[in-house]
């Protein structure tokens, strides 16, 4: 099956195509950014399906459209746009579009718009015998960290965090002996105690450290998938991993209460930020108890190297993350130099401070362009 999408928006076109594989596993995805390329490609080789955004810096999705409705009447084409009035929608459908999803989108609800439009049924009986053939269906498949608690379900509860307190989480939780002794633990530590007498229960744990932080340090302990892989080498890389994670999360925290901004959804992207590594070294770990041989070192490496990134995008749009948070991670590896958020600015100079970069003269630039004294910042970094 072959797709076309026509996005300048590189966040929501790479949502697309997660969105789309995820539909349709082993599917060849065209991606364009300019009208006229969108044109080129689908006058070189037809697609099964089109999506197509209506603005773009070269003209309008519509062009694609007309070009596509000029070679076939069936086609399946599906329009997203922000824009969501009637005069609009009126003229695309009079192209003979087949649906029209407006912006932003619901994952789910495009996951079934587009299967509505050209069903994929899964062979789900298929052997998966190889590594890249267990990659590749992981890729297309829900992913599930065996950790001892459901991440997806704690990244809901964090996106109500302004509405919980400590009474509601508590009743939540009492239940989970994990998650209580985490908490204890974090309330009684230097950090947080204010006295003599040590915390006892789990609503006064949360109290002391704050819901948002709660919920953070519950995210932490369901990423923490070390104890559960049994190969001891990934489990060394999974504690790796989340260790460099957490530091992420630490420092882009620290950073946000410098230049003013709430440090909760910072710490949740940092977080968050190796969840593609975890997902590889999962599958590493089916491959290693199906083929009964521990992965070499560069096999690793390799692995993670290579699928680290389609897995973590797989897992975005599989916990629904709201796109100002999937932006946030995504700034941990990269921003470009004509970036202006300070959201963005953070998190990629936190990543840098923990790799221990903070001389690295882009992590100097984004230090500066935060108005933040690099030294004081290096030296909290380490």
């Amino acid at each position: 099956m072959h797709v076309l999408i026509l996005e300048d928006d590189e966040l929501v076109g790479d949502l697309l195509e997660t969105v789309v594989a995820g539909a349709y596993p082993g599917a060849t995805i065209r991606f364009c950014t300019q009208v006229q390329s969108a044109i080129s490609i689908w006058q070189e080789k037809t697609a099964d399906l089109v999506i197509a955004d209506w603005n773009l810096p070269d003209g309008s999705g519509l062009e694609l459209i007309r070009a596509v409705r000029q070679t076939s009447q069936d086609i399946p084409v599906l329009m997203i746009s922000g824009r969501a009035d009637r005069d609009s929608i009126l003229a695309a459908a009079h192209l003979g579009i087949n649906g029209y999803v407006s912006k932003p989108f619901q994952v789910d609800m495009l996951h079934k718009r587009l299967l509505e439009l050209v069903p994929a049924p899964i062979d789900l009986d298929r052997a998966v015998s190889t590594l890249e053939e267990k990659m590749e269906a992981a890729c297309n498949s829900a992913i599930q960290l065996p950790g001892q608690i459901d991440t997806a379900a704690l990244l809901v509860l964090i996106e109500k965090r302004d509405e919980l307190d400590a009474v509601a989480l508590a009743e939540q939780w009492k239940a989970d002996a994990a998650l209580s002794a985490k908490m204890l633990d974090v309330a009684n530590s230097a950090s947080f105690r204010r006295s003599g007498t040590s915390v006892k229960t789990l609503r006064e744990a949360i109290s002391t450290i704050g819901t948002a932080m709660a919920l953070n340090q519950a995210l932490a302990l369901s990423l923490d998938i070390a104890g559960k892989l049994s190969c001891h080498r990934l489990a060394e890389r999974a504690r790796l991993e989340q260790e460099q994670a957490l530091r992420v999360a630490e420092v882009a925290s620290g950073l946000a209460r410098r230049v003013g901004d709430g440090p909760a959804p910072y710490y949740t992207a940092g977080l968050l930020s190796r969840a593609g590594e975890l997902a590889a070294l999962k599958v590493l770990q089916n491959q290693c108890d199906d083929s009964g041989e521990q992965p070499e070192i560069e096999q690793v490496d390799s692995a993670i190297a290579y699928w680290a990134e389609k897995l973590g995008n797989r897992i975005k749009v599989q916990w629904r993350l709201p796109l100002d948070l999937r932006e946030l991670i995504g700034a941990v590896y990269f921003v470009s130099r004509g970036n202006v958020s300070k959201s963005k600015l953070v998190m990629r100079a936190a990543a840098l401070l923990a790799a221990g970069q903070a001389d690295d003269p882009e992590c100097l630039t984004l230090l500066r362009r935060l108005g933040i004294e690099h030294k004081e910042e290096s030296r909290d970094a380490t």
